[in-house]
């Protein structure tokens, strides 16, 4: 069973870091894109960054300059490195994996972790 675990969170001062981890287990053969969305209460989840098999990364604006998106393949894990965050930053982050084949399975199919709270405070 595929499983997404994401840690890392917790309250930073604005202007701090966070790094935020995403760690897939379970038979996992490929992922096609790792990417991290938000979500504040009371509104849609957003998009943050995504990174792809072949590197390329895709940042939404409010974050560029600030957060980096990493990931480390054979480990199927990604990282998301948050500097001179901002009060507007605060949210659940929820890793998620796209494009996901298993050993078991040929079939691409899309998985997402619980999330993990990030408050900023100003």
């Amino acid at each position: 069973q595929v499983q997404l675990a994401e840690s890392g969170g917790g309250l930073v001062q604005a202007g701090g870091s966070l790094r935020l981890s995403c760690a897939a287990s379970g038979g996992i053969f490929s992922i096609n894109t790792m990417g991290w969305y938000r979500q504040v209460p009371g509104k849609q989840r957003e998009f943050v960054a995504s990174i792809t098999g072949l590197g390329i990364t895709n940042y939404a604006d409010s974050v560029k300059g600030r957060f980096a998106i990493s990931r480390d393949s054979a480990k199927y894990t990604w990282y998301l490195q948050m500097n001179f965050m901002k009060p507007e930053d605060t949210g659940v982050y929820t890793c998620d994996a796209q494009g996901l084949r298993t050993v078991y399975s040929g079939a691409y199919e899309d998985y997402w972790g619980l999330g993990t709270q990030v408050t900023v405070s100003s």
